[in-house]
């Protein structure tokens, strides 16, 4: 009967043996899969350490139980105001160094108002772009405009005028009837009728009626 049980008892505990060894034998598999170290450029990393590879500065990977996990960085877009761009070689995205406008050879920074003529008056944008606004002049009624340094539109120093006559060689002022001889009085347009300055600058004349000029004789 001991013979007999110990049998029995052999053949009971028989599959649970084989069990519990091919359980363990498992295990053993699986460990052996995991890694503790991850080898990238040139060096060992431990599980939970982040890199780059050299190779490719845009990959970062991290050393994971079952390996090296990667995944490639996405370079954010520049400003659009970026004038001046830097690539290192350590680095995966470009950097922007100086944002601004650069109009006719000259930097200016964002929002900031210049004149760069006496008829300019711009301002760089928020997109590096720099807009401008060109001062559009009225004819100067008069003859003789002057452009004073520092301003855009001419002047007329001495008041509107005009010619006396088609010569041009008079010029006489405007609002009042000047007397350009013994015979004839001219007045400058008013410069109320529109067009007048464009192109017409002389005189109106009237001549008096049965008036003879005496030689050599002008009034104004």
């Amino acid at each position: 009967m001991a013979s007999t049980d110990g049998v029995t008892r052999l053949e009971r505990w028989a599959p649970t043996t084989l069990l519990c060894l091919l359980l363990i034998s498992q295990v053993g598999l699986s460990v052996a899969h995991q890694v503790n170290t991850c080898e990238a450029n040139g060096s060992v990393y431990y599980v939970g350490e982040w890199y780059f590879l050299d190779s490719d500065h845009c990959t970062q990977c991290e050393c994971t139980s079952e390996g090296p996990a990667c995944a490639r960085t996405e370079c954010t877009a520049l400003p659009p105001a970026c004038m001046h761009v830097s690539h290192y070689p350590t680095d995966c995205c470009p950097r922007c160094e100086k944002i601004g406008c650069e109009y006719r050879g000259e930097v200016y920074e964002l929002g900031e108002h210049f004149q760069p003529s006496e008829c300019e008056q711009c301002t760089c944008d928020i997109d590096g772009i720099a807009r401008c606004l060109v001062a559009d002049c009225a004819p100067p009624p008069c003859v003789n405009p002057v452009y004073e340094k520092g301003e855009c539109c001419p002047r007329c120093k001495d008041g509107p005028n005009c010619y006396a006559d088609a010569t041009q060689r008079r010029v006489i002022p405007a609002g009042q009837y000047i007397w350009v001889d013994s015979c004839t009085k001219c007045r400058c347009h008013d410069g109320q009728d529109v067009g007048y300055w464009e192109g017409n600058r002389l005189a109106k004349c009237e001549k008096t009626k049965n008036c003879h000029t005496q030689e050599g004789q002008e009034n104004s």
